[in-house]
């Protein structure tokens, strides 16, 4: 498939401060790509670069195989950007606030007023056109948010955190609508801190950090390249000293930490694993509960390789 997004050798500086760093990325058209990475790692930035927001000091952004440049409206119109904060006029209604963002790329009446309906009915807000922004749930704004975005039928489509703050039913509604997008045919770059929605949805993810890419793959090969291969869990109240350092000792164990009455293994990938720390246990005497083994997920991915000390908010 043709390259929607090819970013090569992106640098931003903000004085002494690199922000990317030789910043490279290519996003195929009909992908969903998650682009991850903690707070002040350069997602952002990246993203206002390749949108023309943002002058660069070096490198090169090509959008739908053409050089993407600050006066190429003829670009931009067919890219729709969702922000992470509900970005709408409060003096309009649901309906004109749909209507005004798509007015900025489509000057047809009755043409806009085909995709204001599209749009309205794909968010599932045919019940509150008249209603103004306060007057909804943090839900019903973020899906107005997503009309406002998309309204114009773009092909490439940001989803900047589209899910901060809403509930269960929200979320699922609204991941869904994106996964409608790209069987629509859009192309999507998707970031966001939840990292199973991120395992649910998208066919590829790049980790940056320090403006630099750390890992990108499928989900499946993400995982293969930490050493954790699975986290064992075992109930055990209280456990003496020398029946931890028992677990701790074994050769696949990475870590095994007590907390709460509960074991938690992190373990290098090896069919004994669950069989081997129980071994362990009982052989030192404890009393064992309930056990269980997952799979690495993302999130585990993610904190492998970015490290796991808090970062300050971008």
């Amino acid at each position: 498939m043709a390259d929607i997004v090819s970013v090569k050798n992106l640098v931003k500086r903000y004085g002494e401060l690199v922000a990317l760093d030789h910043f490279d990325l290519r996003i195929a058209q009909g992908e969903i790509f998650g682009l991850l990475g903690p707070n002040g790692s350069g997602k952002t930035t990246s993203i206002n670069c390749m949108l023309q927001l943002l002058p660069y000091d070096k490198g090169s952004v090509r959008l739908f195989g053409q050089d993407m440049a600050p006066g190429r409206y003829d670009l931009k119109r067919r890219i729709g950007v969702v922000p992470q904060q509900v970005a709408v006029f409060e003096e309009l209604t649901v309906r004109e606030n749909i209507d005004y963002f798509c007015s900025l790329y489509e000057p047809d009446r009755t043409r806009r007023r085909q995709l204001v309906d599209e749009a309205v009915e794909f968010v599932g807000l045919q019940d509150f056109c008249r209603f103004r922004p306060q007057k909804l749930s943090g839900g019903l704004a973020r899906r107005l948010n997503i009309a406002c975005g998309i309204a114009h039928r773009p092909e490439l489509i940001f989803f900047d955190e589209p899910t901060v703050a809403v509930d269960p039913q929200s979320r699922n509604a609204i991941l869904d609508g994106i996964c409608r997008l790209r069987d629509e045919g859009a192309t999507v770059v998707y970031t966001s801190h939840y990292m199973e929605e991120v395992e649910q949805i998208c066919s590829r993810v790049m980790i940056m950090d320090g403006g630099r890419t750390l890992a990108q793959g499928t989900v499946d090969e993400l995982k293969r390249m930490i050493s954790m291969g699975e986290k064992v869990t075992v109930e055990v109240g209280d456990l003496a000293p020398a029946a931890l350092e028992n677990v701790r000792t074994l050769p696949h164990v990475l870590t095994a930490e007590l907390d709460s009455g509960q074991l938690v293994c992190s373990c290098e990938a090896s069919p004994h694993n669950l069989v081997d720390v129980l071994d362990a246990l009982r052989s030192a005497g404890a009393a064992i509960g309930r056990v269980w083994s997952e799979p690495p997920t993302l999130n585990d991915v993610f904190l492998e390789i970015t490290g796991r000390e808090l970062r300050d908010q971008e």
